[in-house]
């Protein structure tokens, strides 16, 4: 059997382990792109590997998250050999202040080959925001700014300063009334209330289209075959920098090629940029 024959996915059916809705930015581009029918399981609970909203912290890495998700399908669907899962992780952008970088994670295991790939996308998450409101009216203007309902939002109370999910989270707001009792409730309570947009990706669409281009990601890398042992996954890992400068012709910190890995053997290949010369605006030298 050749390798092409081996890592065919025509035909076959994968298991996606989501309960958040993922399957309609997933799901689609699987079937249409690598012939794959997904399959999400009744029943599975997996929040339980970590909510975005703190109740229940996630235990090691985004990826160890998504693994412990495909081996739930496993279980939830005996006899199945290719997992899906998705993971998101969110936080503060190294070099920005203030502004939140997040990563998508879409991850493929197929146990009968013993491949393992992901699907990443990487971005300024704007859609990530959170605010402190001190009544009714603030909240409201808030969540608008959000684009509720569309965009759902969480409403939770504080420990101090501190947001406090486990004193008091509503999580299931629908309707602009439904916020405005919850806000009020806190409020009177407490003084203040915490809202955050809520990161589920069944409430919040621009996550549903990171998870889709992290799905395109995914297939770029079933795609793209290793030259030295034919296995699906010869990806970009780490980046040259030392594209030289147009004007003085000495190295910048401009990229000048990325270097490829097979994710099964480790076979690595340069691939350089498609410019030649860097641009003199970028170079330590011209422009000091």
């Amino acid at each position: 059997m050749t390798a092409q024959v081996a890592f065919d996915l025509r035909g076959k059916t994968a298991v996606l382990a989501t309960m958040h809705g993922k399957e309609a930015a997933i799901s689609p581009l699987l079937q249409r792109l690598l012939g794959l029918r997904v399959i999400v399981p009744d029943g599975l609970d997996t929040d339980r590997f970590g909510t975005f909203s703190r109740e229940i912290p996630r235990a090691g890495s985004a990826l160890d998250a998504a693994r412990a998700k495909i081996e739930e399908g496993f279980a939830r669907v005996p006899g199945s050999t290719i997992g899906i899962a998705s993971e998101g992780s969110y936080g503060p952008h190294p070099d920005v202040p203030y502004l939140p970088l997040g990563h998508e994670h879409v991850l493929l295991i197929d146990r009968h080959t013993g491949l393992e790939l992901v699907g990443r996308h990487v971005g300024a998450a704007l859609h990530m925001a959170a605010a402190r409101a001190t009544s009714v009216d603030e909240a409201i203007a808030l969540a608008e700014r959000w684009r509720f309902p569309a965009q759902g939002v969480l409403v939770m109370r504080l420990d101090g300063e501190q947001p406090s999910p486990r004193r008091g989270i509503h999580k299931e707001l629908r309707t602009l009334p439904a916020l405005q009792q919850a806000v009020a409730r806190i409020v009177a309570e407490d003084g203040a209330a915490w809202l955050e947009t809520d990161l589920r990706a069944h409430r919040n669409p621009p996550r549903m289209r990171w998870i889709r281009r992290a799905t395109l990601d995914l297939v770029r890398a079933f795609r793209s075959r290793c030259p030295a042992c034919e296995r699906p996954g010869f990806v970009r890992s780490s980046s040259v920098e030392g594209l030289p400068c147009a004007s003085c012709r000495q190295p910048t910190s401009t990229i000048k090629a990325f270097v490829r890995a097979c994710v099964s053997c480790g076979h690595q290949a340069c691939e350089p940029v498609d410019v030649a010369w860097a641009d003199p605006a970028l170079c330590d030298l011209c422009n000091p």
